[in-house]
């Protein structure tokens, strides 16, 4: 018994045709078009959020070393400290500050010093930071290496709601 088939489905006319793969490629690159700036502008915006929570960490623990100094919590004469009570670098956050009590030892404020996700990543992080000391104006573009009083990245950019990055 003979079976009919559908012209369209023969075996001479199995595949696509050029015009058929051409569409195809068309609303792929479409779609890729549209894909791409949105997963650019989510990469741009994590590393915006964890510029954020690095800079605040860091005042956090800049903020605590003072705080400490004023309450005697640390000595008022140990190395890393300066006369205004504020780390003298930011390794000090992380080797500590000789504690001003009794029992004396070590008060640590920070694990290691957070990488600036917008910096250079074959620096050296605590290199990767521009830092201004107490002494420093709120604008001055070079640290006078007396103490830590804070930091900004050292980025040129501009963030997604358009301000500088260095101004954060």
């Amino acid at each position: 018994m003979r079976k009919f088939a559908h012209p369209a489905w023969s075996s001479s006319n199995r595949g696509l045709t050029l015009i058929e793969l051409l569409v195809t490629l068309v609303i792929l690159s479409i779609l890729a078009a549209a894909a791409v700036p949105y997963a650019e502008l989510t990469v741009r915006r994590d590393k915006e959020m964890e510029l954020r929570r690095t800079l605040r960490q860091v005042r956090t623990a800049i903020d605590a070393f003072h705080e400490d100094w004023r309450n005697g919590g640390i000595s008022k004469t140990g190395d890393g400290v300066s006369d205004d009570g504020f780390p003298k670098t930011l390794m000090v956050l992380v080797e500590g500050a000789e504690a001003g009590d009794a029992k004396g030892g070590v008060r640590k404020y920070l694990r290691r010093i957070p990488r600036d996700p917008f910096a250079d990543a074959s620096k050296e992080p605590e290199e990767q930071w521009s830092i201004r000391g107490y002494q420093d104006e709120a604008d001055a573009l070079s640290w006078n290496r007396i103490d830590v009083y804070d930091i900004r990245t050292t980025s040129e950019g501009t963030a997604i709601d358009g301000t500088p990055y260095e101004s954060w």
